[in-house]
């Protein structure tokens, strides 16, 4: 088996796993064995759990911002646009974690802190990239679609993280959309 078959096989057994188990409760051991592959191939191919955890969350918001952006009605204004792909991602974005890693994972453990910390940075990159790529935004400088990037993640990430429920969240979500958002994006703009 070549190595890109190898480094697949392995991403979508720990995927299944992180889905079913939770990523805390999920052993490399068991990857390995859905994989079919021995332990020491998995760290051949990757440093640790942490980095197939996050190789699997960015492809997949990766391929999910990229498929909203060509689902984007070309009518909407620039300031929809924006609206648009920063809360279709935030939204994916939290539901990517709850999905693979669980939130009461990722609000008691030290090692997670640090994990969404570099996922959150990656993520604002993906964006930033994704939005001075658009055609629309050629014209709104680097700096100002970074500043929105940065307010509107560290915002998200916040309330998400300090919500006790789904509702909580919810809430928060339509906060942000209806009080916060729009100014960002009228600053940059």
């Amino acid at each position: 088996m070549d190595s890109d078959k190898i480094q697949q096989a392995i991403k979508e057994a720990s995927k299944e796993l992180f889905r079913k188990f939770g990523y805390h409760k999920t052993s490399v051991n068991e990857i390995a064995k859905r994989s079919r592959v021995a332990k020491a191939t998995i760290y051949k191919y990757f440093e640790s759990k942490e980095v197939i955890l996050n190789e699997i969350i960015m492809e997949h918001l990766e391929f999910s911002i990229n498929d909203l952006v060509t689902k984007l009605h070309p009518n909407i204004s620039k300031a929809e646009k924006v609206s648009a792909l920063i809360l279709k991602t935030s939204r994916l974005s939290y539901t990517v974690c709850s999905e693979f890693i669980g939130w009461d994972f990722i609000r008691e453990s030290v090692n997670s802190q640090e994990f969404l910390k570099n996922l959150s940075n990656e993520l604002e990159v993906l964006l930033i990239n994704t939005f001075t790529s658009l055609p629309d935004f050629k014209d709104v400088s680097y700096e100002r679609v970074k500043y929105l990037m940065k307010s509107s993640k560290a915002i998200v990430f916040s309330f998400a993280f300090t919500s006790v429920t789904v509702s909580d969240v919810r809430k928060n979500f339509i906060s942000f959309e209806k009080e916060i958002l729009p100014y960002l994006i009228q600053a940059v703009l």
